[in-house]
């Protein structure tokens, strides 16, 4: 069985591992790691070429929208295939939305985030694309 390759950008150690177990969960998806930061995000991502990468907007440092543009950028010039990137964050206005979905994310879930919700959105990308482990 095929298996999405996901990367988990998250810094806070009871949301990753939370997400570290969702993702283990979910048969359709493989863990390739977990970073607490931007850069290390961005340096994974280009060591692990991740298939779907969870994105925490509020990281220290480089926060989850600036991580975004950068990979969005490298993507852009060719230097990294395309793939999708999920917002996770504890924002939940409209304009917060709207901001992770500007800086290039592909959808945007508001924290606590549950499973189901979290099935719900990785339905629709696993369809889309069929990245293996």
């Amino acid at each position: 069985m095929n298996r999405l390759k996901t990367l988990i950008a998250e810094d806070e150690p009871l949301a990753q591992e939370g997400l570290a177990e969702w993702v283990r969960q979910l048969p359709e998806l493989k863990l390739v790691g977990i970073r607490a930061d931007g850069p290390a995000a961005l340096q994974a991502i280009r060591e692990l070429e991740p298939g779907l990468v969870l994105m925490d907007i509020q990281m220290p440092g480089m926060d989850g929208l600036e991580t975004t543009r950068r990979l969005r950028a490298l993507q852009a010039e060719g230097s990294l295939r395309q793939f999708p990137i999920i917002a996770l964050t504890a924002h939940a206005m409209a304009a917060d939305r709207q901001a992770s979905l500007d800086a290039g994310m592909d959808e945007h879930l508001t924290k606590p985030i549950q499973l189901d919700q979290l099935r719900s959105v990785l339905r629709h990308w696993l369809s889309a694309d069929p990245a293996t482990a």
